[in-house]
């Protein structure tokens, strides 16, 4: 069977190779490789997501999370934004996490499979570019165990292509009692911005 980016173990050779992209005026060279997330490019979806979000800044101290950190660009550019928070960047993927641990070495990131991150963590923010196809009841579940680990003001930042359900995504997040709002679009993506609800 062939790897998929949310796999636990790639069995494909390792093929690595350089990632160039910029965010808000800096440019990061990261390194990737066959069997993660978007190994031959920064992903549009991720791209959108850094571009059109509200990046955090100095002034947020609480932890952060990369949920599905991939090789590590979310991790990277929030620490950079952010550097006196804590970033939590979490997969499930192996290969993944050695190179975001590469990757954001020298910062203030935690790189940890899932069931590592301390149940009591709450978080001051959640990013991340979902892994859609895993399935819609998967990527539910996956959501409904990370949201409420938000702090009572805290704010998840999503992106979903259009294309793979991002309207309907938000339908099912405000059914959950989780306030969502369309926060901006491009290249075929929304970024949706997620709040604590009375219901959540």
């Amino acid at each position: 069977m062939a790897d998929h980016y949310f796999s636990a173990d790639p069995e494909s050779s390792a093929k690595t190779q350089s990632i160039d992209f910029n965010v808000r005026g800096r440019h990061y060279t990261l390194l990737a490789s066959t069997g993660v997330f978007s190994a031959g490019r920064l992903d549009p979806g991720t791209a959108v997501l850094l571009k059109k979000s509200d990046l955090p800044g100095p002034e947020i101290a609480g932890p952060l999370l990369d949920l599905g950190c991939g090789y590590g660009p979310i991790a990277v550019v929030l620490a950079d934004h952010a550097p006196n928070a804590e970033v939590w960047a979490v997969d499930v993927n192996s290969r993944a996490r050695e190179l975001a641990e590469r990757n954001t070495n020298g910062r203030k990131v935690k790189v940890s499979a899932p069931h590592l991150v301390p149940a009591e963590i709450e978080f001051e923010q959640i990013w991340s570019n979902p892994p859609i196809r895993i399935g819609k009841q998967e990527l539910h579940e996956l959501l409904l165990l990370w949201l409420p680990r938000l702090k009572a003001d805290g704010v998840a930042w999503l992106v979903v292509a259009k294309h793979l359900g991002s309207d309907s995504l938000q339908k099912w997040l405000i059914e959950q009692g989780w306030p969502t709002e369309k926060h901006a679009s491009g290249s075929g993506y929304r970024v949706l911005k997620v709040s604590r609800g009375q219901a959540s």
